[in-house]
């Protein structure tokens, strides 16, 4: 039985409390009061629907979820308040800060270097304001090797033919563009040691999926989760999770997309 399915809207209320705190490390959330002249019942909504409903679902794990939702955040830029507490939740459920970074220099690639950077400055600010976190790790050597064979040999692991349809499909007017995408978002970004391959992917399905405007793209890296160890479930969960997030029609296109590949992979 779901989270939605035979829950009572105190049940559904107390769970959401309950995991709220955890993430966000205080025992009366600020969701609440922030909210109780004006809307009172978006607050409870919050917590009902976006904690006691969505994030306490099975399938992902706490850290999965918070970096997921960090990423998405981070690539659609309108909403600093609400990325600078999931970056500190992210650390409050065991998330380190060189996966935070990590994943916010992986957003360079699905959003842009505003994006990453806007997501940087607030990464600061949180670090900044924290007294229990460990010193920063020593940065980590960039890959080594040829930037374009690196990232050849990236995109066919996680990709496979439908990473090189891509590139194929810009050799007859942009191929430019199709070198930069192996040799930056594959041999630079992919190959950092941060975070392993499937939460990239992971991340990459969250902010594809939250944009709302890379449907084709999407796909691909839903492919790629699934090359890489991700599961069905797992993709359906950070696909249901972005309705808390970037709303209900990015996270149905996003379900769309998904049924396609699930029925491409079940026919092969």
């Amino acid at each position: 039985m779901t989270n939605a399915q035979g829950s009572t809207s105190n049940d559904r209320f107390e769970r959401g409390l309950e995991l709220l705190r955890r993430v966000g490390g205080q025992e009366r959330p600020a969701v609440l009061d922030s909210l109780a002249d004006i809307a009172p019942d978006l607050g409870r909504l919050t917590v009902e629907f976006g904690y006691g409903d969505i994030l306490s679902r099975p399938g992902l794990t706490l850290r999965q979820r918070q970096l997921a939702t960090v990423s998405a955040l981070a690539a659609m830029g309108n909403a600093v308040p609400q990325l600078r507490f999931h970056i500190d939740g992210a650390l409050n459920v065991g998330c380190t800060r060189e996966e935070i970074v990590e994943t916010l220099i992986h957003v360079s690639v699905y959003a842009g270097f505003p994006a990453a950077l806007n997501g940087l400055g607030a990464a600061r600010e949180v670090f900044d304001a924290r007294t229990d976190l460990p010193a920063p790790a020593a940065p980590a050597p960039a890959p080594a090797g040829d930037r374009f064979e690196r990232g050849s040999a990236k995109l066919a692991e996680i990709d496979g033919h439908a990473g090189e349809q891509v590139i194929a499909s810009l050799r007859d007017i942009a191929p430019d563009l199709g070198r930069y995408i192996i040799e930056y978002s594959f041999g630079d970004i992919y190959s950092r040691p941060g975070l392993d391959l499937k939460t990239r992917e992971m991340v990459t399905v969250a902010m594809c999926t939250a944009l709302g405007t890379a449907a084709p793209q999407l796909g691909v890296h839903i492919h790629g989760l699934l090359n890489v160890g991700g599961t069905q479930t797992e993709v359906v969960e950070i696909i249901t999770q972005m309705a808390g997030y970037a709303g209900f029609p990015a996270a149905l296109n996003g379900i769309t997309v998904a049924r396609t590949v699930f029925a491409e992979r079940s026919s092969d």
